[in-house]
């Protein structure tokens, strides 16, 4: 017959606590098919890429061989590149990959630590030798390095995908749609959705609100980035030379006259000859009887005013890049820690 011996009073305080390595090796088993499933979803992703990729890199290559480049039949190859279906598809495919970086914060960060606690299997966790601090960290770093490994992996798929038409000028390296895609900003985005993901897992602690609440809060912290921030990183440039070179972020346009502004009502008082009016400072559209057989920038410039232009160069993109990829960073860092803290204090 076997005896049970009552654990002795302090009995136990000596233990070691579970190695890193060891923790690791946990967190992997428990989240490899989350991972797995990034892995997968990305490369599906990256493999459609690929598909579409080769016939537009060809497109381009047969442009770029093309000489002289004035002949007609060069002239042909460029246009039906830059008209042709392949713009319209890459400009689609860029505007749907924008929720990639949420889909991954919602599906494979929320649930990290939300769904143990939702289930209130964090508590056996605790008695293995790891504690709080030291189960939340586990977790969320080895998760987010490999998140971001994948996500990087990505990021070069696309920008070989999309280069094309950022050579033939079709769109700025600065574009909304495209920048944060490309470089190390769109593995920033997607450490950024999963720290938010983890750290909304915990303040709500169940998995499915967690991952609603991770969707919304990253949508809207990047169209505040895109649409106030990102412009700001560098001072703009500003031009009164009508011809702004086509890769650079126009911010905003106005014009002026004797060095001051200039409203819309002003200008189509003198567009109205013409036949053009002015929806806007850099959008103009004709009506009348000759429609198109004047320029209105021109027509204006001629008739005293200036076009004053606010711009990003295409050449700060790496700039740009490191500035949003640095403050990502520091922010899912923050992120991280408040999730331990949360964890450690909050978690009953």
């Amino acid at each position: 017959m076997t005896v049970l011996t009552p654990a002795q009073p302090g009995q136990g305080k000596n233990l070691r606590p579970l190695p890193w390595r060891r923790m690791a090796w946990v967190t992997w088993r428990q989240h490899r098919f989350a991972v797995a499933g990034v892995a997968a979803f990305l490369g599906v992703l990256a493999l459609y890429l690929l598909i579409e990729g080769l016939p537009i890199r060809n497109a381009y290559a047969a442009v770029t061989a093309c000489h002289p480049a004035s002949s007609a039949v060069c002239r042909n190859l460029a246009n039906n590149f830059n008209t042709g279906s392949y713009v319209f598809r890459a400009g689609i495919v860029a505007a749907l990959l924008q929720v990639t970086a949420a889909l991954i914060g919602a599906f494979a960060g929320a649930p990290v630590l939300a769904r143990e606690l939702e289930s209130g299997t964090f508590r056996y966790a605790w008695t293995q030798g790891f504690g709080r601090r030291r189960w939340a960290a586990a977790k969320l770093a080895l998760l987010a390095v490999a998140v971001v490994a994948v996500a990087a992996a990505f990021s070069m798929m696309f920008s070989w995908y999309y280069q094309p038409f950022i050579a033939a000028g079709d769109q700025t390296p600065l574009g909304s749609t495209v920048f944060d895609l490309r470089g190390i900003a769109f593995a920033a985005w997607t450490l950024a959705a999963f720290t938010i993901g983890a750290v909304t897992g915990v303040l709500i602690r169940r998995v499915v609100p967690a991952m609603a609440a991770t969707i919304v809060a990253w949508a809207g912290l990047a169209f505040v980035t895109g649409t106030y921030l990102r412009q700001h990183y560098e001072a703009p440039l500003v031009t009164a030379n009508p011809n702004v070179p086509g890769s650079a972020w126009v911010i905003s346009q106005r014009w002026a006259r004797g060095g001051k502004p200039v409203g819309l009502s002003a200008l189509n008082q003198i567009l109205r000859p013409a036949g053009v009016r002015a929806a806007s400072p850099g959008r103009f559209q004709a009506f009348g009887s000759h429609l198109g057989n004047v320029d209105p920038v021109q027509y204006l410039v001629q008739h005293g005013f200036t076009q004053m232009t606010s711009y990003q160069p295409a050449s700060r993109f790496w700039t740009f890049q490191f500035i949003e990829g640095g403050w990502l960073l520091a922010l899912s860092l923050l992120l991280i820690a408040a999730t331990v803290w949360l964890v450690r204090s909050r978690t009953a």
